[in-house]
């Protein structure tokens, strides 16, 4: 039977850790597990047996960092063969409701551009363990413990392009709720439900009481079964052995109790042992699965958050186009992305929820500028994007780079669209945008745009693509040109959305078009047409007009909480004025004290640049690191502290003030002077280094001299460098539980060669006291708290 299949009507258990149980086998410090198929192939065979006779429907090949980064080619397919060979003959020749499933973790890299990982090369380093799975037999593809959206997203699309198994995703959560690069878990449900994942969830980092809040929200968003694979709780020391502090009982009691809240698929992560399976299949023998119903969410989501079409109207901002814009298109015919970031800037801060985004201009290169677009923006801004081309080509550029679920703008009546749009919305998940227009054009009663409409939905079931996933456009029409026009559009809104079920969005602008003060019409069409039920508007959100219709009709139609809003958009009037496409400071935001701070925090790179060396025409270079960038980098590091800011933002903010630290350095003669020497490496055994190298930049900015060692580092090396760089700091970082005494060697070590330097560790697997247990003197949870730490320790030191 498919695994599919059986996930309809039962319960399916996975297995439990790995990496723990190797180590209890003799598995030692910075040895690669993955290694131990071809060496140890009995222990990893009994590993797996254990697991099936303790009631795991699945077990996971033990390849959990296989991949073409650590290993060879020749290698990675040795592993992989062997890996499937040893979970097959756990099997003892009955396979009957047992599978295989490829375990694939994290490259340990982050994407460009936070880190130097390309996109589509981390979709081809996916592929080829992909298709090796694929090639020695596994059952489904299991992509587990991924926490960053992109990359998640390159493990799925390699995942669906390169086999036809079925496959399930799961993502670890901080204690905030989010995944270390921003993303909550309705974003993360809204972008794999709609790139077609068989089974989503979480696992690692947690234990089941403290990942129940996250698995409740995929319960209330998510249409397809939902996986929980949690750790024992968290690690600690005992005797010199890792050991976590939920057991067994406790353990199944928790994800039991999940279970009948409807989780459907449950296992265990680090610290978890075919005792707990055990414990776990014993307690929820016999228990009907919760009826996995079809949720109708309508939403788009960005790296960090979902939009969802509901009561209160959805604001797209229209800026990011060139039509009429003369200035817009100079810039897009020389390539100047500066002036399309800065719009994505503005518009973002004055309100909307997403952003249309159009390059389109005969004479350019649309599929490039719309992909160098669309990356860029999304580096910088956190609102959904709506991509909008009549390209299909560039449209699938665009897609596919895309990090979150887009807005897709636009799919139509003709036959030509739904075949060339659809296959894409289909692939890359999305919200698109269906124009009630066909082969005859646009009708002119509201009547026949409502049959378009439905046949679009019929052809779009064709395709598996539900009406949720479909927001109508009945085309707003010039009144100057016809004075039903208005009314025919209202009518095909509000028809739409009651018989049809459907939402509805409008370029609300196109009703104006020829008339004098066209705001006048505009704001209060605008608002006949969210008063017939409109979902979403693309318009201007410089209009003041229009912001005023918005602000005004969410608070009378009691959309607007003790109109808060409203008195925050009101308060702000006397000093709106239009944000035009250079940087500027907005006049209601006192916190930046010049273009400079503005541009670090907000991640523009060649503005630092350009704005620094203007600076650098009449004041001293090191009054603009203490006056203008170490303070901008102090905005962004507090909201960071605050969960205000996320990831993505404070690496993007410390690349631009990087870029302001270069220019100062070509003006300055050589200097040695700086805060200390702090050395830093990934532990051995460990080849995940992007904590490690986004503590390394935020360092650098703040003046430290930073000595990075690499990933997969031995404790002679580290202590070695620590003695011969007179470091006054050593950071250690590890992601996996079985890098950990790797770790633990490292920091005694350092204490006999190099016994006055501090130690600061990080990772996944670490906490506060398990920190201590291992003798380091700080456990930072975050890059910040590394900083913070370290200019504590030089301030103490000075």
């Amino acid at each position: 039977m498919k695994i599919t299949e059986f996930l309809k009507d039962n319960l399916l258990f996975l297995d439990g850790g790995m990496g723990t149980l190797l180590q209890a086998h003799g598995l030692s410090a910075g040895e690669l597990p993955e290694r131990w198929n071809i060496t140890h192939p009995d222990v990893i065979t009994d590993i797996h047996r254990s697991y099936y006779a303790s009631g795991s429907n699945v077990v996971s090949t033990n390849t959990f960092g296989a991949n073409s980064l650590k290993f060879s080619a020749d290698e990675l397919d040795a592993i992989v063969k062997a890996a499937v060979k040893n979970a097959r003959a756990a099997q003892d020749g009955n396979s009957d409701k047992k599978w295989i499933a490829l375990d694939i973790g994290p490259t340990g890299k982050m994407l460009k551009p936070y880190g130097d990982l390309d996109f589509e090369d981390a979709v081809e380093i996916f592929a080829q363990t992909v298709r090796l799975g694929a090639k020695y037999g596994v059952d489904l593809i299991f992509i587990e413990t991924m926490n960053d959206s992109y990359e998640t997203k390159a493990a799925l699309l390699a995942a669906k392009e390169n086999c036809e198994l079925p496959v399930f995703v799961s993502n670890a959560y901080g204690e905030d709720g989010k995944l270390m690069t921003g993303a909550d878990p309705i974003a993360m449900v809204a972008m794999l439900e709609g790139m077609g994942a068989d089974a989503i969830g979480v696992n690692c980092s947690l234990g089941p009481k403290a990942l129940a809040p996250i698995v409740e929200k995929y319960l209330k968003y998510s249409s397809i079964p939902l996986i929980l694979k949690p750790n024992a709780g968290l690690p600690k020391v005992v005797e010199g052995k890792t050991v976590y502090d939920v057991l067994p009982n406790e353990f199944s009691a928790d994800v039991t109790e999940l279970i009948e809240k409807g989780v459907r698929i449950a296992g265990g992560c680090c610290g978890t042992t075919p005792e707990y399976i055990r414990a776990l299949t014993s307690r929820a023998k016999g228990i009907e699965p919760v009826r996995i119903l079809p949720k109708s969410y309508t939403c788009v989501s960005s790296y960090t958050h979902a939009v969802i079409f509901e009561d209160k109207p959805i604001l797209i901002g229209e800026r990011i186009n060139p039509t009429g814009k003369k200035r817009f298109k100079e810039a897009l015919r020389a390539n100047d992305m500066n002036y399309i970031l800065d719009e994505g800037i503005a518009q973002a801060e004055k309100g909307v929820h997403i952003l249309d985004v159009n390059v389109g201009l005969p004479e350019i290169d649309e599929p490039a500028m719309l992909h160098s677009a669309v990356c860029e923006l999304q580096a910088i801004v956190d609102i959904p994007l709506q991509i909008d081309t009549s390209d299909a080509v560039a449209m699938e550029r665009a897609l596919r780079c895309y990090n979150g679920k887009a807005m897709i703008n636009s799919v139509n009546g003709k036959g030509e669209s739904m075949s060339t749009i659809f296959p894409l919305v289909k692939k890359y998940g999305g919200l698109v945008v269906a124009l009630t227009l066909d082969e005859n054009g646009i009708p002119e009663s509201a009547e026949a745009r409502v049959e378009i409409a439905k046949k679009i939905l019929l052809k779009a079931q064709e395709y598996g693509i539900s009406k949720k996933d479909i927001i109508f456009d009945p085309l707003a029409l010039t009144v100057s040109a016809d004075k039903n026009a208005a009314r025919e559009t209202l009518r095909a809104v509000s028809i739409i959305k009651n018989e049809l079920g459907c939402h509805t969005s409008l370029g609300v602008s196109n009703v104006s078009f020829g008339l004098p003060q066209r705001e006048l019409i505009t704001s209060s069409f605008f608002v006949m047409a969210l008063n017939n039920g409109l979902s979403a508007a693309i318009m201007n959100p410089y209009s003041l007009e229009m912001m005023k219709a918005y602000y005004t009709y969410c608070a009378l139609a009691g959309l607007d909480d003790n109109c808060m809003d409203f008195i925050s958009f009101a308060e702000r009037i006397p000093t709106e004025q239009q944000i035009g496409t250079t940087v500027q400071i907005p006049k209601n935001d006192v916190q930046y004290s010049s273009k400079l701070q503005y541009a670090i925090v907000k991640g523009l790179k060649d503005s630092a640049e350009t704005l620094t060396s203007e600076l650098l025409a009449n004041t001293n270079a090191l009054d603009i690191i203490n006056n203008e960038i170490i303070p901008a980098l102090d905005i962004v590091g507090a909201g960071f502290e605050k969960k205000q800011t996320f990831l993505p933002q404070l690496l993007m903010s410390a690349e631009a003030a990087k870029c302001a630290f270069e220019v100062i350095k070509k003006s300055m003669p050589a200097e040695t002077a700086t805060k200390g020497t702090f050395v830093i490496a990934t532990v051995k055994g460990d080849i995940h280094d992007i904590g490690k190298n986004i503590v390394k930049l935020l360092l650098e900015n703040y003046g430290f001299n930073v000595i990075d060692l690499g990933r997969d580092v031995s404790p002679e090396t580290i202590a070695e460098a620590a003695e011969e760089q007179d470091a006054f700091m050593v950071g250690l970082s590890a992601l996996m539980t079985t890098t950990v005494p790797a770790m633990e060697d490292t920091i005694r070590l350092l204490r006999e060669r190099v016994p006055n330097v501090r130690i600061v560790v990080g990772g996944a697997v670490l906490t506060s006291e398990y920190a201590d247990m291992i003798g380091a003197d700080k456990y930072a949870k975050d890059a910040m708290e590394t900083v913070r730490y370290a200019e504590e320790v030089i301030s103490l030191n000075n």
